[in-house]
């Protein structure tokens, strides 16, 4: 009895499951007949309208992959005879970006190398993904292989607040960071160039500057560990030049000022501007009296690359022979900024140098350099971009200097 009763059980179940299928394809063919395009009135697609179709949403999605797309500045195109392959270290720094703007417009290959400790990603983002561009996280005071021509070698903390910070990490960047990279323009056979400093001079009794100068520094000052690894890594690179035969050039760069400052990096510009800008109290440190000697950062890069590409090899002092007192610059982006900021004096800086002002006449004669923008337009720019920066309250809104080559 169990046996002849299962079967019947399973064909009542089938007729339920056929009943409820049926029901189904007719409650769907209900709302079929009720849709508008159920209308037997309207014509059939034909083919080419479908095709149309299809192209138009092609067209569309084109559309929105090529607005998604990084477009860059247009560079010019170098063939393989004239087309360099150039390290910078220090690249997504201040001074170090902008050249970095120069070389790419002029259609090199650029590697670009930076541990991040005062540089910033965002001041070359927008060469990131391009053919001819390279960004490497790395740290200099470890071995760095790659295949290059030239090298410019920037990497360094080099306003006082950032270098006294860790003084030992600074003098590990000048001395063995040094060392790897001549060891790299040794192997691969590269011109390197040093981004030394005025600081070199300490505070000097000689007035102006020039490259024979030996300097006055104390060597166990707070700014030491900066001034003497400079000093030590100029030493370098002639014994690399004198016994490895290394084509090296040395830079000794005075103050220099620009779009992409850190605003809060302590030099004497971007501390008037940022004060001068939120109305607060502008601080001089001393009696004010103290000479600077500052130029744009346009300026420099270009002395910087006619040193790479001369036949010159001793020290050249790349600054602007325009000299101000610290309380007479204040007053100066004062009246550029305009605001109620009081000008206040604190206690003069430990080994603050008296006064800087570089003998250009070595630039002059040997690589046809001078500083060429005017020190009111370069303040002009400078206030522009901190008021853009300031303005900033998300990542989205970008305050993007557009290199200078593309500004002319």
């Amino acid at each position: 009895m169990p046996c002849r009763s299962f079967p019947v059980r399973m064909i009542q179940k089938r007729f339920k499951m056929v009943g409820v299928i049926a029901f189904v394809v007719l409650l769907l063919f209900g709302f079929y007949q009720v849709l508008p395009f159920a209308d037997s009135s309207r014509p059939p697609r034909s083919a080419s309208d479908t095709l149309e179709e299809e192209i138009k949403m092609i067209e569309a999605k084109i559309r929105n992959i090529e607005q998604g797309k990084k477009s860059y500045p247009e560079v010019k195109f170098l063939t393989y005879k004239d087309r360099k392959r150039i390290l910078i270290t220090g690249g997504a720094g201040f001074v170090g970006s902008h050249l970095v703007d120069r070389l790419m417009m002029q259609g090199h290959e650029v590697t670009v190398v930076d541990n991040f400790f005062t540089g910033r990603k965002r001041n070359v983002e927008h060469w990131i993904g391009h053919e001819n561009f390279e960004l490497l996280h790395h740290d200099i005071v470890n071995p760095l292989y790659i295949e290059v021509d030239q090298i410019y070698h920037l990497a360094s903390p080099a306003s006082p607040p950032n270098y006294m910070y860790n003084p030992i990490k600074t003098l590990k960047t000048n001395t063995l960071g040094t060392i790897n990279m001549l060891g790299l323009a040794k192997r691969v056979r590269a011109r390197l160039l040093l981004a030394s400093t005025s600081e070199v001079y300490g505070d000097p009794e000689l007035h102006p500057q020039n490259e024979d100068y030996w300097g006055h520094v104390n060597p166990i000052g707070p700014r030491a560990c900066y001034d003497e690894g400079k000093r030590v890594a100029e030493t370098m690179c002639y014994a690399y030049e004198k016994q490895e035969n290394v084509e090296v050039r040395v830079a000794r760069i005075f103050n220099t000022f620009g779009p992409r400052m850190h605003m809060n990096d302590g030099r004497v510009v971007s501390n008037f501007i940022l004060q001068a800008l939120q109305n607060e109290s502008i601080t001089v440190y001393g009696e004010g009296e103290q000479t600077r000697s500052f130029q744009y950062v346009s300026d420099l890069v270009d002395g910087l690359m006619a040193l790479m590409n001369s036949n010159y090899s001793q020290p050249v002092n790349l600054g602007n022979p325009e000299e101000h007192t610290i309380i007479e610059f204040a007053r100066i982006i004062l009246s550029l900024v305009g605001g109620d900021s009081k000008i206040i004096k604190k206690t003069a800086m430990e080994d603050d140098p008296q006064r800087r002002k570089p003998d250009i006449g070595r630039a002059m004669k040997y690589l046809g350099w001078h500083p060429k923008v005017p020190l009111m337009v370069g303040l002009n720019k400078t206030i522009e971009y901190f008021q853009n920066e300031l303005r900033r309250s998300r990542h989205s809104e970008r305050n993007f200097h557009m290199p200078d080559m593309l500004e002319l």
